[in-house]
């Protein structure tokens, strides 16, 4: 599979998912409206004071996390490969009279459509997945990262993609063994949606994570995992306490989710 094809087809899903989304009771589209931040206690913890900062927030959807980090008082960037949810961000910021700037193009090909630098990089949940090279990734980090800039990235643990969708069995590679070409009907969001669709995607393990990052001026000042999710996407959950998720049948047997702060060196050494 070329990469023209994937990026095609990942576009097309998700531009299908966009409006779904935006009905659906996980996004509260209404409450988010009203005020409530869709930012997790996870990310906030990590982000700190964010008053004056400029950030990029990187696979953004239709911006529901860019929009509450301008709202916590930073100038913000969003970008997603998917246009009808790039729309959508532009909608959502007009209507809320909060702005934040919005880029639709493929991750990749950023430096051909933005410049500048930033204080904080930040990406979080359901993002590398999408991506073949981890590598050019964490090179179009360094690339918009100021000398000293933060990285800050939550992401589901590369364990839970390890099962079935039911968590009954292992179902796939813990390692990166090229493109996994799935369908799916309904969407994690709302999974009745009128949805039948293709996409592709990527397993990465934590040390291809880390050693991206390592090899691309970016240091790492911490890492942590979870035995939770925030959110809840999978089949099969329980919510233990108010806002945090397991699999029933596993318990906190397993991790769920991870974190990566990390700052951008002077110069590679």
């Amino acid at each position: 599979m070329n990469s023209e094809n994937y990026i095609n087809i990942n576009k097309e899903s998700w531009n299908n998912r966009t409006d779904a989304h935006l009905k659906s009771e996980f996004y509260d589209v209404a409450g988010f409206l009203k005020g409530k931040s869709s930012l997790q206690s996870i990310e906030m913890s990590l982000l700190g004071d964010l008053k004056g900062k400029k950030i990029l927030h990187l696979q953004c959807h239709f911006g529901q996390d860019t929009l509450s980090l301008a709202r916590l008082g930073a100038t913000v960037t969003g970008v997603d490969l998917s246009d009808k949810a790039i729309d959508e961000a532009r909608k959502l910021s007009q209507k809320m009279g909060v702005h934040a700037d919005f880029i639709c193009c493929d991750l990749y090909d950023l430096p051909d459509h933005l410049s500048g630098q930033f204080d904080i990089v930040f990406t979080s949940y359901g993002v590398i997945g999408w991506l073949p090279d981890l590598d050019r990734w964490a090179k179009i980090i360094a690339h918009f990262l100021k000398p000293q800039g933060q990285f800050v990235f939550v992401e589901f643990h590369p364990v839970v993609w390890m099962f079935d969708e039911k968590f009954d069995k292992i179902g796939y590679r813990y390692f990166n063994s090229g493109a996994i070409i799935e369908t799916e009907n309904g969407t994690y969001a709302d999974r009745d949606a009128a949805i039948h669709q293709q996409y592709v995607m990527w397993n990465h393990s934590m040390s291809e994570v880390v050693n991206s990052l390592l090899k691309n001026q970016l240091e790492i000042n911490a890492l942590d995992e979870y035995d939770y999710s925030p959110y809840n996407c999978f089949e099969h959950t329980v919510e233990f306490s108010p806002g945090k998720y397991r699999i029933s049948h596993l318990d906190n047997k397993i991790p769920m989710v991870y974190s990566i702060v990390a700052h951008k060196k002077d110069s590679l050494v």
